[in-house]
C-alpha cells in the first residue's frame, strides 16, 4: 500500500512521537547495572588501526551452509565466551548473539543448520525505529547497540526480522570490558567489533577454523582483493529475506532449502 507524498511527514511524526516515549522513560536507564569498572564506549567513535571507522569499508561474513555441521556449536560457544553472555536454561528469555537455527524444505525433504545473528543490514530497521538513537550503525557497516542510550524498550527487537537481538533480564556477571553488559538493555551480535578495530578477526571465525570446516569467512565486501569478496565474486550467494531489501553484511552459500 502506497502513503503517497506524506510518507515522510509520517516517518518524521512517527520518530517526533518515539522520541517522546523516550523522554518519558528515560528514567529507566537508572536500573542499568553494570560491573564495577566497566567503561561503556562510544561506538560511532570506535578505531580501526588507529582511524576513525570509514564508510571505504563495509564488513560482512560469509556462512558456508555446506560446511556447516549439524551438531557443531563451535561459534555459539566462542561467541559466549569471548563476549561474555550465557544461558540460564529458557531459550525463551536467555542471551542469544548467535544462535544456530535449522532450515528445512517441505519439497525437497531436506534440511539445515546455519548460524544466524545480527546480519549487519546496511538498512537496519532497528536503527530506524529506536527512538534514544541506541541502535546504530558504524560507517563500516557494524551495527550495534549503544548502552549509554539504551532504554529497554525492545522497538528494535520487534523490528528485527532475524530475531537477533535479546532483552537482559537477568543480573549480569563476569562482564568483559570489551563487551558491556547491563540489566534491561538489549544486546546482539558485535562481529566482535572490539578484535575487527584490533585487525583480528571475529571469535566465531576463529573458532570454525579451528575445527578444520571454516564455514565463516569474514571480512572487507568493499575489498575485491579480499577473501570475502572473491568467494562472493566467485561463487553464488544470498542473503536471508533478501526481499526486504535491507541489504545484510551477512550472505550464505552452499543452501539446498
Amino acid at each position: 500500500m502506497s502513503c503517497g507524498n506524506n510518507c515522510g511527514d509520517n516517518k518524521s511524526s512517527r520518530r517526533s512521537f518515539l522520541a517522546s516515549m523516550a523522554t518519558g522513560a528515560a528514567g529507566a536507564t537508572a536500573g542499568l547495572t553494570l560491573a564495577p569498572g566497566i567503561t561503556l564506549f562510544s561506538p560511532a567513535q570506535a578505531r580501526s588501526k588507529g582511524e576513525a571507522a570509514s564508510s571505504k569499508v563495509r564488513w560482512g561474513m560469509l556462512v558456508d551452509a555446506s560446511k556447516c555441521d549439524d551438531g557443531c556449536t563451535a561459534c555459539v560457544d566462542a561467541c559466549a565466551t569471548e563476549n561474555g553472555w550465557q544461558g540460564h536454561g529458557n531459550p525463551a528469555t536467555d542471551a542469544q548473539w548467535i544462535r544456530k537455527v535449522k532450515v528445512t524444505d517441505p519439497a525437497k525433504g531436506t534440511s539445515q543448520t546455519l548460524p544466524m545473528m545480527c546480519q549487519h543490514c546496511e538498512e537496519p530497521p532497528c536503527v530506524d525505529v529506536c527512538p534514544t538513537g541506541a541502535s546504530m550503525k558504524r560507517a563500516d557497516g557494524i551495527v550495534l547497540v549503544d548502552k549509554h542510550s539504551c532504554i529497554g524498550c525492545r522497538y528494535c527487537m520487534m523490528a528485527c526480522p532475524y530475531q537477533a537481538r535479546s532483552f537482559v533480564h537477568e543480573s549480569v556477571t563476569d562482564q568483559r570490558t570489551h563487551a558491556p553488559r547491563g540489566k534491561g538493555t538489549v544486546e546482539s551480535c558485535t562481529f566482535c567489533v572490539h578484535r575487527v578495530d584490533e585487525g583480528r578477526q571475529p571469535a566465531c571465525v576463529e573458532a570454525c577454523g579451528g575445527t578444520k570446516r571454516g564455514a565463516l569467512v569474514f571480512g572487507d565486501l568493499n575489498d575485491p582483493d579480499s577473501e570475502i569478496s572473491g568467494k562472493v565474486a566467485q561463487y553464488p550467494s544470498q542473503a536471508i529475506r533478501s526481499d526486504l531489501g535491507l541489504k545484510p553484511g551477512v550472505r550464505y552459500m552452499g543452501l539446498d532449502t
